[in-house]
């Protein structure tokens, strides 16, 4: 899974959502595609925060890299 792009892992994660929302699933299968998704959430949540440090890094006019502070 963690070969999967955001995009991708968000995609299947939403599938798994509309899937388990018809209620026409399984118990067991429920609890598998449940144990899927909650790895794909991981795997989402690891790459924002990966975009969310290399966007926490602003190179300012000196070539100086700076931290970004988004509250200021």
């Amino acid at each position: 899974m963690q070969d999967l792009s955001f995009e991708e892992s968000l995609e299947q994660l939403e599938a798994i959502v509309n899937k388990l929302e018809t209620g026409d699933v399984p118990l067991d299968d429920a609890i598998d595609e449940f144990t899927k998704a909650m790895q794909l959430v991981k795997v989402c949540n690891a790459k924002l925060n990966n975009a969310e440090e290399a966007i926490a890094k602003i190179v300012q006019d000196n070539d100086e890299i700076e931290d970004f502070n988004p509250i200021e």
